[in-house]
């Protein structure tokens, strides 16, 4: 059953920039929740299509490309652009952003909010971890892998965005730890690079001596993660290698997506940070120091 117009006034306007994977996914459940959010984009597109296990959600459009169409701010700016592409949505947050407006970044690594900030004076910025494998497919839709799940810190924002969310698909947990989840699912994203130094899947990890070196490097990330403020176990290095080595073999990363593209990489955002935390530090992180060099030549060059 639809939401009757009085319960939807009862929900906050939305907003996403940024329709990629987990764009398309965030406003589509919305879609389906009766809330259709506005969309904005780098491109035109008529509109956005999600496909899961419970069938295909159509977004109607147009995703706007132009600021200066927004005729008012809306209540949660849902921020899914790349993090390599942060600054040119700019406009976009002018446009979309008032005195009470929420952002909640749906990007990668633990630097949202310093990131996101100086680009929304005035409004309060939420980080997210998404928790959602998304894949965008070759005919333009995107399929979501796993039921959709964020997890934002303890804040009054975070009750905005989990009020904007309420009743979609897609859960929202309130963690009193946030930076413990930050990392967590920073370790996973660190370790992911290795698959675009390699140029190859998920099955790359069962190799022996890759699966030692990651194995390593998700040690080291631990540790720096631990001198960061996260509460991490001894065993999350190795939990979460198994876990890439118990993946379909042919299971990607936007990370690999963006270096078969030739796109820029995240590679600051999931793998930079962890030698920049780590030197502010004092902890040694001698395979980010051959790692980074190694993914920011593969996304900005020259050569």
């Amino acid at each position: 059953m639809s939401p009757t117009p009085t319960e939807q006034a009862q929900h906050p306007r939305t907003a996403v920039v940024g329709p990629g994977a987990i764009g398309t996914v965030v406003a589509a459940l919305l879609h389906e929740a009766g809330r259709t959010p506005v969309v904005a984009g780098r491109r035109p597109r008529a509109g956005l299509r999600l496909e899961s296990d419970r069938g295909a959600v159509d977004v109607p459009g147009p995703v706007l490309t132009d600021p200066g169409t927004v005729a008012d701010p809306v209540d949660v700016v849902l921020l899914a652009a790349k993090a390599t592409q942060t600054a040119s949505t700019a406009p976009w947050l002018a446009a979309l952003c008032g005195p009470r407006t929420v952002v909640c970044v749906l990007q990668n690594g633990v630097e949202q909010r310093e990131a996101v900030a100086p680009l929304v004076p005035g409004s309060e910025v939420v980080p997210a971890v998404v928790w959602f494998p998304a894949v965008q497919q070759d005919d333009g839709a995107v399929r979501l892998l796993a039921d959709p799940r964020l997890t934002v810190p303890d804040t009054a924002g975070s009750a905005t965005v989990a009020a904007a969310l309420r009743g979609t698909r897609c859960a929202v947990d309130v963690s009193t730890d946030f930076a413990t989840q930050a990392w967590r699912k920073l370790l996973q994203n660190a370790a992911a690079g290795l698959m675009a130094v390699t140029g190859r899947r998920s099955g790359v990890f069962r190799r022996e001596d890759l699966g030692a070196l990651a194995l390593a490097y998700l040690t080291e990330c631990l540790a720096v993660a631990r001198a960061d403020g996260a509460h991490l176990p001894d065993d999350e290095p190795a939990r979460l290698l198994a876990a890439f080595r118990a993946a379909p073999t042919d299971r990607g990363t936007s990370i690999l997506t963006d270096r078969e593209a030739g796109r820029p990489l995240e590679w600051d955002v999931r793998n930079g940070v962890v030698r920049r935390r780590g030197r502010s530090h004092g902890v040694p992180t001698p395979i980010s120091d051959v790692l980074v060099p190694l993914l920011a030549a593969a996304s900005d060059g020259p050569g």
